[in-house]
């Protein structure tokens, strides 16, 4: 081997290319996901005592999707999400707009308090919203789906349009402002402009928000909980219940399916808020009348 082909030594700066922390990081992941992946593994253990390994099989997961109830429980959580998606994607670009754009008396009074969903205890917002549903707005019992779910999905509203307000935010920070007077030159209007200049920069936030508040209400168990009637249940609540009897290989399969959709939505909209060759550079010029 030439010395032209050796990798140089790591700088004093390059950290993550030395082996004691590299050996670090690896027992800190394994300590974090063993249970995961332990829990995943359990899933397919031909063994109702989950505690010993007797083979390899996919009856549990027959078994789980062939499950009414817990089916109907992911539905819920599902239709939730999805209408919690929209109302906190529209609620939190909005938000992030006004903040990004104007300015108002109170404007650091109102950050603060966007900030406040993201970074109050679970507990607290659930015991918040429990309160309120049962004294400020109560919500009737008995109603047909979906209107059975509005009290949970007005909760997940309220603590994920927060986290759709900051991705965006963030995204709009890097806009140049050229574009905008670029397209005012060439007799675009107010609406003109957002359309065809701001939305376009906006948009992988806007994806990327959206996936996040999606997995956000998904996985919501706290809030669920303490904002559900006797005749709603969600997925995280209904796994919750069937834990409380005992760990089985079915209640791992129903998590493990859960944990596979949380990872690629996660990681889908990582990839979609860093992603720059989303961003349209084309706005000013599609903005001419």
């Amino acid at each position: 081997m030439s010395r032209r082909s050796r990798r140089p030594p790591p700088g004093p700066l390059e950290y993550l290319r030395r082996w004691p922390l590299q050996a670090w990081l690896a027992m800190v992941g394994l300590f974090l996901y063993a249970p995961l992946i332990t829990l995943m593994a359990f899933s397919f253990n031909d063994s109702k005592r989950n505690i010993v390994w007797q083979g390899f099989t996919l009856k549990y997961y027959e078994k789980a999707l062939n499950n009414e109830s817990l089916v109907e429980a992911f539905g819920n959580s599902l239709t939730i999400a999805a209408v919690s998606t929209v109302v906190s994607l529209v609620l939190g670009a909005l938000a992030a707009l006004a903040l990004w754009r104007f300015r108002f008396p109170g404007k650091p009074v109102v950050d603060g308090a966007m900030a406040l969903p993201i970074v109050v205890p679970e507990i607290c917002m659930g015991v918040a919203m429990l309160v309120f549903f049962a004294r400020v707005l109560p919500w009737p019992q008995g109603l047909p789906w979906p209107l059975n779910l509005g009290a949970i999905i007005i909760a997940h509203v309220s603590f994920s349009f927060p986290f759709v307000a900051v991705v965006v935010r963030a995204r709009m920070a890097s806009f140049n402002r050229e574009m905008e007077e670029a397209a005012r030159d060439l007799g675009a209007g107010e609406w003109r402009m957002i359309r065809d200049v701001i939305i376009p920069h906006m948009a992988p936030s806007l994806v990327a928000g959206a996936l996040l508040a999606f997995t956000l209400s998904l996985d919501d168990f706290v809030i669920t909980f303490f904002t559900s009637g006797p005749d709603t249940v969600t997925f995280p609540v209904k796994v919750y219940s069937m834990v409380r009897f005992s760990v089985t290989p079915e209640v791992n399969a129903a998590s493990t399916i859960l944990i596979v959709m949380t990872v690629i939505l996660t990681a889908l909209a990582l990839r979609m808020q860093g992603d720059p060759a989303a961003v349209s550079g084309h706005g000013a010029a599609n903005a001419k009348p």
